[in-house]
């Protein structure tokens, strides 16, 4: 069924420099959320350059805590060489731990430049999503982040195009295309972010949403997958949507709560 070739992770090389798609991809999605979330803030009143100089430290930090996110539950892989964990062109980073970096440099540059945090996240809600939507395909050309093998019935059954699936066609083992799942479970997202913009939500919420729906879509994708990092018997991705989860709801009733005794309550 699948007779297409494999595609090459390596687009191109420069001055003996390997270019891989994975990292244009991720380059892509970045570029694409920026352009997204800046006009909305500029619409919003929003100093044009603040996402510039908010992105000049969220991003490599974002990379960095990705990384150490990876370590922490690969750290077999490098305790007899600690160096090598440092080497994150050799591959190994979390999205989890991405996040979790942009998030705390968020709220720190926004607490120093005076500007509400949530009224921040809220509009960078939908540049998440685009940036995961476009930088999951990365992990396709690298054939990774994929699930279990799929049955004959499966394939027999199958609307995936063709070329996904050969490309998830691994030494003749046809695997299942959960980057492609949770691609398109962010695009649903997205569709029903854009759509409650249009609701008269209290500051925070569309990002408490984004928080929420992304999480319940990583837990159960994130179940078929062969590639989990492990925090002892446990998932470490299923662990932190979990609390994710937990904590989004609880901060949606509290912060409902707060507004609703306290009418001058300014959101922060």
């Amino acid at each position: 069924m699948f007779n297409l070739l494999t595609i090459d992770p390596v687009a191109f090389s420069l001055f003996g420099l390997e270019i891989r798609w994975y990292g244009i991809i991720i380059a892509t999605g970045i570029v694409l959320a920026f352009l997204v979330v800046q006009r909305e803030m500029v619409k919003r009143g929003m100093h044009p350059d603040f996402l510039t100089d908010l992105l000049l430290w969220a991003v490599p930090l974002s990379i960095v805590s990705a990384r150490i996110y990876y370590v922490i539950f690969t750290w077999d892989n490098y305790k007899d060489h600690p160096i090598d964990a440092i080497k994150v062109w050799e591959g190994g980073i979390a999205i989890h731990g991405a996040l979790i970096g942009a998030f705390i440099t968020t709220y720190v540059f926004t607490k120093l430049r005076g500007i509400s945090f949530w009224k921040t996240v809220d509009i960078a809600a939908p540049g998440l999503l685009i940036g995961q939507i476009i930088g999951r395909w990365g992990n396709f050309m690298n054939q990774e982040a994929h699930g279990g093998p799929v049955s004959d019935h499966f394939l027999e059954t199958t609307i995936i195009p063709d070329w996904i699936m050969n490309q998830m066609t691994i030494n003749g083992v046809t695997y299942h295309p959960t980057f492609l799942y949770e691609s398109l479970w962010n695009l649903v997202g997205l569709v029903i972010i854009l759509l409650l913009r249009r609701v008269a939500l209290k500051r925070g919420e569309l990002f408490l949403f984004y928080l929420t729906w992304y999480s319940i879509g990583r837990y159960f994708i994130e179940g078929m997958r062969t590639d989990s990092l492990y925090g002892g018997v446990l998932r470490a991705a299923q662990v932190v949507s979990i609390v994710t989860i937990v904590v989004a709801v609880v901060l949606f009733i509290i912060r409902r709560y707060v507004t609703k005794v306290n009418k001058n309550y300014q959101d922060e």
